[in-house]
């Protein structure tokens, strides 16, 4: 079986990538990464996330709408959600959950959005994408209380939250993925997050355009600087770069089993 350096979360229908997109994806390719998961960050941007995953055969998406985004359809259903995640190369739903440190769509509402893609994830089979930052309270026990109601597959993004959400996830099953941010110097707290998570259930990202690794901090993120935080992660955990690469490629594949393993 042959290994492949997976960004599990990128943004490329983003407008930091409207003039060069192309260009990006060639780059991603010549840097060795050999699989990308394009996330959507609302439903309205769901055709043109989509149709990258369609055009690209190393690339596929997801659906759901960002906390951020969340008022702009409050009525959002899970039964939509379902329904378009039946197209082919979507496998995942999200990015979804709660943000309540900018709290860009009203905290209710944010939280009503966020169950129904809990429920669409259990009734479609696909992991949930969650996004948090400053809500780990309400999002442990909305996810504790919408698992109980039937399990679902989760992946706690790019995660820089406390510790007891952290561990209230993993008693869920979830995997987490390690972002370019186990890189800054001032992120202790979140690389000692990073050495207690479960080891069979870590994977990486991007999250480009945003959070570029050192040394490329503060430039635009893109694919290619993956590696970088590949390097970062086995050092954190005290891995041999190849057994990170193993490892977390069997947690993706695990997590992402609609994507057929190469």
């Amino acid at each position: 079986m042959s290994r492949m350096l997976i960004d599990s979360h990128v943004n490329l229908h983003a407008p930091q990538f409207a003039e060069d997109r192309d260009a990006v994806i060639a780059r991603a390719r010549e840097a060795g990464i050999g699989l990308m998961v394009t996330i959507c960050d609302k439903v309205s941007a769901f055709e043109a996330v989509h149709e990258i995953a369609m055009t690209e055969p190393d690339i596929w998406c997801t659906v759901g709408t960002h906390p951020h985004e969340a008022k702009e359809d409050p009525g959002l259903t899970a039964a939509c959600l379902v329904e378009l995640a039946r197209r082919p190369r979507v496998i995942g739903i999200g990015e979804c959950g709660l943000d309540f440190h900018y709290d860009l769509s009203p905290r209710d509402v944010q939280a009503e959005v966020f169950r129904q893609h809990c429920v669409a994830a259990r009734e479609s089979g696909l992991p949930l994408v969650v996004h948090t930052r400053e809500a780990d309270d309400v999002m442990a026990e909305i996810l504790e209380t919408e698992y109980a109601a039937g399990p679902f597959k989760i992946l706690m993004h790019c995660y820089t939250s406390g510790p007891e959400l952290a561990r209230r996830a993993a008693d869920l099953g979830a995997w987490f993925s390690v972002s370019g941010i186990a890189t800054f110097k001032a992120a202790e707290e979140v690389r000692a997050l990073i050495r207690d998570m479960p080891a069979d259930r870590i994977i990486v990202e991007t999250d480009c355009p945003y959070l570029a690794p050192v040394p490329m901090r503060g430039r635009r993120n893109e694919p290619a600087y993956l590696p970088h935080i590949y390097d970062k992660l086995a050092e954190i955990r005290g891995w041999s770069r190849s057994e990170t690469e193993q490892r977390t490629e069997d947690a993706f594949f695990a997590l992402f089993d609609r994507i057929p393993h190469p």
